[in-house]
């Protein structure tokens, strides 16, 4: 199945950029000691993949997920065969003893890349899950910048996402904070990120989803109104590593994309989507009657779909990747867009979220408010909005 048909695209996104700086790329990477942390999540394996080709002297991942580390590894084996260099991977949860004890015994890396994320919007319908979410994005992240400095490591980047601009939802307003505290490591190590558009058929994702569907034979759901950006896992390990090796400090990359030729609704991608399968989408009105038509339908070379408006607490209507306010060059890549950051820290604010979550969870009794209120502490203006209703209520 071709992925860039179903996005609406019929080339890849950063050919050129990464075809002009492959000689460099090449000579870096060589030369060079990673470590990814957060390896095995879809991403990550682009990432990984990315420097495993172009033969790293030591590529170290980690990750919590044993069996995705598994698959990484016999998908590399599969495609790339071996390198020379130092290759090995760790089943580690970053928030563990066990990963601080991995770090003090080895933590020789150039580059350390922070893939590691909680990144649904569905995890913050409830407080714990919500607490976890800020536990890795932002305290995980700040401690293994921590230990990279004290390791003297040259280069961090960690992953962003295109709804840490202008947030309205939990998963982008954490994000956000964590490119606060970011900001303020920046003074002793040099950091970049990247802000992403939708990975497409990415672990977990609306797309991904649709193949499970399909294998368990169920009916197809997605909204209607809801338009994004997509890239091509592939495309998700290359701005990654653009990033990481040419991004200078405070730097965060995002992917140049028309809005003409490049939205999309998840709507549209199903139906794409079901035809090149061989199939014809059947629009149904309710849950009932496309549970009850799955039974028949493929059969006759025709799949139950439901598409309907989203209502779903924290869904974004459109995607946007700078704000106004930040300075961008659009000049130095061909696809590759770049937000230019000062130095520019509020310390007693980071403090301030840092000493409260620690309250919390002293405590082990929080409310979901209150941390909806501490966000907004953080981002006067995030623009989060309860409706009530969550993706996990819906099929």
């Amino acid at each position: 199945m071709n992925i860039l048909n179903l996005i609406g695209r019929d080339q890849e996104l950063f050919k050129e950029d990464i075809g002009s700086h492959e000689e460099e790329l090449i000579t870096i990477v060589s030369r060079s000691r990673f470590l990814v942390i957060g390896g095995a999540g879809s991403i990550g394996q682009a990432v990984t993949k990315e420097i495993f080709k172009r033969n790293p002297k030591k590529l170290h991942v980690v990750d919590i997920s044993e069996n995705n580390m598994v698959e990484l590894v016999r998908d590399i084996r599969s495609s790339y065969g071996y390198i020379d260099g130092d290759f090995q991977t760790f089943a580690l949860d970053i928030g563990s003893f066990q990963y601080d004890a991995f770090i003090e015994a080895d933590g020789e890396y150039d580059y350390v890349l922070n893939l590691s994320a909680l990144k649904h919007v569905r995890s913050e319908k409830d407080p714990y899950t919500l607490m976890r979410m800020i536990e890795v994005n932002v305290f995980n992240t700040d401690k293994t910048i921590q230990q990279s400095i004290d390791k003297g490591v040259k280069k961090y980047f960690c992953v962003s996402t295109d709804k840490a601009a202008n947030p309205v939802n939990m998963m982008g307003a954490s994000k956000r904070i964590m490119e606060m505290f970011l900001m303020r490591k920046s003074k002793n190590i040099d950091i970049s990120t990247a802000r992403f558009a939708n990975v497409a058929f990415s672990d977990g994702s609306l797309l991904h989803g649709f193949n499970q569907r399909i294998q368990k034979r169920q009916p197809i759901v997605a909204p209607n109104d809801i338009k994004r950006y997509f890239v091509v896992p592939k495309e998700s390990g290359e701005l990654c590593l653009m990033s990481c090796i040419f991004g200078e400090n405070r730097d965060v990359f995002f992917p140049k994309l028309s809005e003409s030729l490049h939205l999309i609704t998840f709507a549209d991608i199903a139906v794409k989507y079901l035809k090149e399968l061989g199939y014809e989408p059947y629009l149904c009105e309710s849950e009932d009657q496309a549970r009850e038509l799955i039974k028949t339908l493929p059969q006759q070379g025709k799949w139950p779909c439901l598409f309907t408006s989203s209502d779903t607490t924290g869904e974004k209507d459109f995607e946007e990747f700078f704000t106004e306010n930040e300075v961008l060059d659009m000049q130095r890549f061909d696809n590759l867009g770049v937000i230019k950051n000062e130095f520019k820290v509020n310390d007693e604010l980071l403090d301030l979220f840092s000493s409260r979550i620690k309250e919390l969870k002293l405590n082990k009794a929080w409310s979901k408010q209150d941390i909806v209120e501490l966000f907004f502490k953080m981002i006067p203006d995030f623009g989060h909005r309860e409706t009530g209703k969550y993706l996990d209520a819906k099929m």
